[in-house]
């Protein structure tokens, strides 16, 4: 699984422009919580072929709390950590916190 850094405010733009082609996973991670490790190591895990045609983001939200502050605002959503975030088409189509992420979510929005 490739995770791609997001840490700056300037890729949001870039990434509502990305979602129109191809379809947007963005991990909320807390690097100060244990469910955070677990959930992403689930993730990766439990990753199959088929969300390779989704493209992963990793946002560090304690370095980087101006970028999720800002997703929740650009995309309608309250902030949980973690939280992963599916961006399509510009749009948030689903989102998830804690436990309740998982792969067949994932897989059942692409």
């Amino acid at each position: 699984m490739e995770w791609h850094p997001l840490s700056d405010l300037a890729q949001i733009d870039i990434l509502i422009n990305e979602s129109k082609s191809q379809t947007l996973a963005i991990f909320k991670h807390s690097t100060r919580c244990s469910i955070s490790f677990s959930v992403k190591d689930r993730l990766e895990r439990n990753h199959t072929s088929e969300l390779d045609a989704v493209k992963f983001y990793y946002l560090d939200l304690i370095n980087h709390r101006d970028v999720s502050n800002a997703l929740s605002t650009t995309f309608s959503v309250h902030h949980e950590s973690p939280q992963l975030l599916l961006i399509k088409d510009g749009k948030c189509v689903f989102y998830a916190s804690h436990y309740d992420i998982g792969v067949k979510d994932v897989l059942g929005h692409i």
